[in-house]
């Protein structure tokens, strides 16, 4: 298992089209790709509803949590998208 925390930085947080550029990223990876938010609120990162009922707003830190045979390429990619902006 690999975490690392980064910070959502787009003007609207996660809302619903980054939210659906970061599960696109994530289903592409067989690890368990969750993330955990300032609340203790964890959310599967492969499911768009899962994220949304996140709330993640602009500003928020979250802790990605991938556990399985790519965790370390997939929390390198998940970390990567979100830095890049989601999309925005």
């Amino acid at each position: 298992m690999v975490t690392a925390k980064v910070v959502i930085r787009n003007l609207t947080g996660l809302h619903l089209r980054p939210a659906g550029i970061l599960c696109n990223k994530a289903i592409l990876y067989k690890s368990r790709i969750q993330f955990r938010t300032d609340d203790d609120a964890t959310a599967n990162a492969k499911s768009v509803l899962s994220v949304l009922g996140a709330c993640v707003k602009s500003g928020d830190e979250i802790e990605f949590i991938c556990e399985g045979e790519d965790e370390q390429e997939a929390l390198d990619s998940m970390i990567r998208v979100v830095e890049e902006g989601l999309g925005e």
